[in-house]
């Protein structure tokens, strides 16, 4: 057996080394397995942290928040103001199904009672019975082209009317006054909108006293003698109505609350959050994709909408028409905050620490120091106020936010494109700042000068 074979650590000796070398090579790999040992003790340990899964349960509640108060903050709005209100309906009267559907409907309550091949067979049974048997047969048999014409008639006047500039001021006065009964019918108080056959109806009284005034000044003055005329058209049912008495009664009375307390949560919960910047991420993110769900809920309330009004009462295109401009503002709303989502998302990920952030932080700030660079070869400089702009670069970029953010707070009717306008001057005034603001010189920069 040889001095090798004998050593079951595969001899050091064997290898050329004596015992003093083998007895310090030991101690070196006892120091080497200590010094791992500790450094493994050093190494953070990931405890459960109670911030993560709170911050999370804010943000996502918030976000749920974020539809109820874009609803709320529109039946507050649009319904409960007067003048929001008739802004909101008065496009109603230029859409062509909605003129359609009031041009039959008037035409069709008037004529109706007019009854012309009734009196026209009235008329030549009293001829006949006067002797005058051919005259009277030969109005019956006139009576229904006679009939077809005054129809025709009626109907090419009721539709110049309702697309004149006479009805569309009847309109809105109607509406103006008539903004209560919505108000009453909303909140279970009654009023003009009624319900009728499981249908919520409008009366439609006020345009027909329009019409017929405008019939008895063209001549035909048979119309006055028709009673008081009281044709409704069907708005929704009246299963949907409770459905929206409720929900106008619980957005009412949160109509305040639900804006403040979705801001509150979310701002708690990037607040609690152990990652600030990446919770403001995925904020803005939550928060586009409500409005995303906001819109797809809009899509199903309007198919429910259209299938709770049968053709034959009210026009697929005319309730389709009336539906879309009543919602609109809420379109514009969720449109403008998700675009709002998207930029606070897309800001809090180019002012974090990751590769692609710093990269574009650092090329434009390169950019701007090129642009400067060439302007003070020329001879433009910005001197002293540039040096103070630099100084004072933090806080003039979080004034030129906060000013933006307090600008679209107390916008009257954001939209997607004044937010994206807001962005785009944002982004101007701070590529001004760090243009404008001029960095101390370095110490090799003054020695070249000198």
């Amino acid at each position: 057996m040889t001095e090798t074979d004998g050593n079951p650590d595969g001899s050091a000796e064997a290898n050329g080394l004596s015992k003093d070398e083998r007895a310090e090579l030991d101690r070196l790999r006892g120091e080497v397995t200590e010094l791992r040992g500790k450094q493994s003790d050093l190494r953070p340990r990931h405890r459960f942290s109670w911030r993560t899964p709170v911050a999370v349960v804010l943000i996502v509640l918030g976000c749920v928040l974020a539809p109820l108060s874009v609803i709320g903050v529109w039946t507050a709005n649009q319904v409960s103001d007067t003048n929001r209100y008739v802004a909101n309906i008065e496009p109603l009267i230029h859409e062509p199904a909605i003129q359609n559907a009031l041009t039959d409907k008037i035409t069709v309550a008037i004529t109706s009672r007019l009854d012309v091949s009734g009196r026209a067979s009235e008329a030549a049974d009293v001829l006949t019975s006067k002797g005058l048997p051919r005259v009277g047969t030969l109005l019956k048999t006139f009576a229904p082209t006679l009939a077809g014409a005054i129809n025709s008639f009626v109907h090419n006047t009721v539709h110049k009317l309702v697309t004149g500039p006479r009805f569309a001021n009847a309109w809105i006065q109607v509406n103006r006054a008539a903004h209560q009964t919505l108000v009453q019918a909303l909140s279970g108080q009654g009023g003009a909108i009624t319900v009728s056959n499981g249908q919520v109806t409008l009366d439609l009284a006020p345009f027909i006293a329009i019409v017929k005034d405008n019939l008895a000044q063209r001549g035909f003055t048979l119309v006055n003698s028709l009673p008081p005329i009281h044709p409704t058209i069907a708005l929704f049912s009246s299963k949907t109505l409770v459905q929206a008495q409720t929900l106008y009664r619980v957005l009412n009375d949160l109509k305040i609350i639900l804006p403040i307390a979705t801001l509150v949560l979310i701002a708690a919960g990037v607040y609690i959050a152990r990652g600030h910047r990446r919770a403001l991420i995925g904020a803005g993110l939550g928060f586009a994709a409500s409005m995303l769900v906001l819109g797809a809920a809009l899509l199903v309330a309007r198919g429910i909408y259209l299938n709770s009004v049968p053709n034959s009462v009210f026009p697929s295109d005319a309730a389709a028409a009336a539906f879309d401009t009543l919602v609109r503002f809420i379109k514009i709303a969720l449109r403008a905050l998700l675009v709002l989502g998207l930029v606070v998302a897309i800001a809090a990920f180019f002012t974090g620490p990751s590769v692609t952030a710093v990269r574009t932080r650092a090329a434009f700030v390169k950019g701007f120091d090129w642009i400067r660079a060439r302007g003070e070869r020329r001879g433009v400089s910005t001197g002293p106020a540039g040096r103070w702009t630099y100084a004072h670069r933090n806080a003039l970029r979080l004034s030129a936010v906060g000013l933006a953010a307090i600008i679209f707070v107390f916008q009257g009717r954001p939209t997607a494109g004044s937010v994206i306008v807001l962005v785009i001057v944002l982004l101007v005034v701070l590529g001004l700042i760090e243009l404008i603001g001029r960095p101390p010189a370095k110490p090799a920069e003054i020695a070249s000068q000198t």
